[in-house]
């Protein structure tokens, strides 16, 4: 019975430095997809993020495929990503936006700085849409079919590479 209790602790310490080894050496997915995937958006309606645009719902995403695009003043890739946004604007892309935890004055000076692509800002003080649609930072953009599905998820800035990826998702919702 000495023995093993001698042994036990160093066997114990050994079993866990083992899985810590094993662990660390594991690759990490450091991004959190989405589980709303293939479902409906939730219900929403988003008061005006600033007095120049329209807030958003879920009522807005109708018609035809569209981008929802999760972002902030206060966000530095969503200022790396503006002039993605913009190429997609002009490619006739219609960009939804949701402004997290901002105040109208840096949303205005924001897209008065870096351009605006957005049809319609909803202001979501509390992340509570962002949460719902299974968005885990910003910025994210998300493609949107015709009956308001959630199609695709980019998490991330939005770089010249992906700007290709999203229209062809964009046109595969249709």
């Amino acid at each position: 019975m000495r023995k093993l209790t001698l042994w036990l602790p160093l066997a114990l310490f050994a079993f866990f430095a083992g899985l810590a080894a094993y662990m660390l050496t594991q690759e990490k997915d450091q991004f959190v997809e989405s589980t709303m995937i293939g479902q409906p958006l939730p219900a929403f309606a988003l008061d005006p993020a600033f007095d120049g645009l329209p807030g958003a719902s879920k009522a807005d995403f109708s018609g035809k495929p569209k981008l929802l695009n999760i972002w902030a003043s206060w966000c530095l890739p969503c200022i790396a990503e503006a002039p993605q946004l913009e190429v997609l604007k002009q490619q006739g892309v219609e960009i939804i936006g949701i402004a997290i935890r901002d105040k109208p004055a840096d949303v205005a000076n924001f897209l008065n700085r870096y351009g605006n692509p957005y049809t319609r800002i909803g202001s979501d003080k509390i992340s509570e849409v962002q949460l719902a649609i299974g968005s885990s930072g910003v910025p994210e953009t998300f493609v949107i079919d015709s009956k308001g599905v959630i199609r695709h998820q980019h998490i991330g800035d939005i770089r010249p590479e992906d700007v290709p990826v999203l229209l062809r998702e964009l046109e595969e919702a249709q």
